[in-house]
């Protein structure tokens, strides 16, 4: 499967100009945000928090912790697990994970598009 279009690029030079990013608060503080929807990408694509956190370069707690935020903050649970077996056990993105995705990205489309409107108002 290959890489999601949204992978965090480590070392990208910042262009100039306006920048922002979005994020969904609950109850708990940060609900979604960008590296909340990576990790769910991730999720998708190796089909375990384990291989997803590893695929980050995050440790597997802080990845699990991220997931257990927005499971518990959600009305229903964005990421369900399969314990052990042979080949041991695994997670899947649930539908409203799979949405939460698609509208946390439309909402960051959204910002960066309003961005690069003003931005074109600004004159230096």
């Amino acid at each position: 499967m290959p890489k999601p279009a949204h992978s965090a690029r480590k070392n990208a030079k910042p262009r100039p100009g306006f920048r922002g990013r979005v994020w969904i608060d609950g109850p708990e503080g940060t609900f979604i945000g960008h590296g909340r929807v990576v990790l769910l990408e991730r999720i998708l694509e190796h089909g375990s928090i384990t291989k997803a956190a590893k695929s980050m370069e995050m440790s597997y707690r802080r990845a699990w912790d991220l997931v257990d935020s927005m499971n518990r903050q959600a009305k229903r649970p964005f990421v369900e697990l399969a314990t052990g077996g042979k080949g041991g056990g695994g997670a899947i993105v649930t539908i409203d994970g799979k949405k939460a995705v698609r509208m946390f990205w439309r909402f960051h489309k959204d910002l960066q598009a309003f961005l690069k409107r003003e931005e074109k108002k600004l004159t230096l």
